[in-house]
């Protein structure tokens, strides 16, 4: 799918005719949009009694000028603040770091302030201590949902808290009464295995990230499934964490295995620990061992060498969820979500053609 950005407005624009040096205020826009300065503040915040042609001249009128809206000054005057709290267990993890970003942008871009809670990895997580975290009751919630945590707190949102979540991919026949947005990381798993599978090697051996909930993740559900369906053998996942080191300390006896070719990871960080393992075990990589990442974060592009993985949209993915919960919010007004883009394999240095001795 083709990413449809909302527009960024990082830096407040003049307009025709106004001081450089002067904000845009209200009154511009009213100007530019030829009505009054009480209609463009009904507009901005989301009131019904406005006409849709006139909503859409003054929202043009706020685009063109970069207009944004004082949220203190309109708290003062009494007028309402939107807020949305983000729940999250992890802010320091790649993806989930991305979909923040991606959420906090598109709800500025929708004039609603954004409140992050940090979930206990090890809390036991109630509907009423879900709703302690709320700054006001019945607050709309955004939940990322990557790991247990997160995966706790969606199950245990209050029935009557307008909700959405960006998860791991569904499994097959999954429902859901409320909004949720992901990634098809299971396919993107099947094609690196694939590509692997495709420069000679036997088989793909897999160092894992920790799965959301207690089934198999998607990505090692991905790459099982390539090798099932090639009649490959499947070798037993190893791993389990996050960072580099476990990546390192799950990969220092595999790779001590000249029979072990190819090895991809759960993620970048897994990826970085087994270079590091492949280097003090003396294999080249990529001229005996393939190594393979997910996620393209920003470092896999310098590492030496040049990492091979797999790009995932985190910022197009949060800003899509926070759109379908502005859409369950405000069905009539609310832009429709955009798309993200498709997980895309990015082939690097690290991996190659299989050894001749596994061919």
């Amino acid at each position: 799918m083709q990413e449809a950005s909302p527009a960024r407005h990082d830096e407040e624009l003049p307009h025709e005719g106004t001081d450089r040096h002067r904000s845009v205020s209200i009154l511009d826009v009213a100007r530019a949009s030829g009505v009054s300065h009480q209609t463009v503040s009904r507009v901005i915040n989301g009131s019904p009694r406005v006409k849709k042609e006139t909503r859409e001249r003054v929202l043009q009128a706020v685009e063109d000028l970069g207009y944004k809206p004082n949220r203190l000054a309109r708290a003062l005057a009494g007028g309402t603040v939107r807020s949305v709290t983000v729940l999250t267990s992890d802010t320091t993890l790649y993806g989930a770091s991305l979909a923040l970003r991606g959420i906090e942008e598109a709800a500025r871009g929708a004039e609603f302030a954004v409140a992050v809670s940090v979930l206990d990895e090890n809390a036991p997580l109630t509907p009423d201590d879900i709703a302690g975290r709320l700054a006001r009751p019945g607050e709309p919630v955004l939940v990322i949902a990557f790991n247990a945590p997160g995966e706790r707190a969606w199950r245990a949102l209050p029935v009557d808290c307008p909700a959405a979540a960006v998860v791991e991919l569904p499994r097959e026949g999954h429902t859901s009464t409320r909004p949720e947005a992901w990634l098809d990381d299971r396919a993107a798993a099947a094609q690196a295995t694939r590509y692997l599978l495709g420069l000679g090697h036997r088989t793909v051996h897999y160092v894992a990230i920790p799965s959301s909930t207690a089934r198999v993740s998607q990505r090692a559900g991905g790459w099982r499934q390539a090798l099932v369906d090639a009649g490959r053998p499947v070798p037993e996942p190893v791993g389990g964490g996050w960072s580099p080191r476990s990546g390192y300390l799950a990969a220092r006896s595999l790779v001590a295995d000249p029979q072990v070719t190819a090895v991809l990871c759960g993620n970048d960080d897994l990826a970085l620990g087994v270079l590091r393992a492949a280097r003090e075990a003396g294999r080249d990589v990529p001229g005996d061992l393939s190594v393979v990442g997910f996620d393209d974060a920003p470092y896999a592009a310098f590492t030496h060498p040049l990492l091979t993985t797999v790009r995932l949209d985190f910022e197009g993915l949060g800003r899509g969820a926070f759109a379908m919960l502005h859409r369950l919010l405000d069905p009539e007004n609310a832009p429709t979500p955009p798309l993200w883009a498709e997980p895309e394999l990015i082939v690097r240095e690290s991996s190659g053609p299989a050894p001749h001795r596994s061919a």
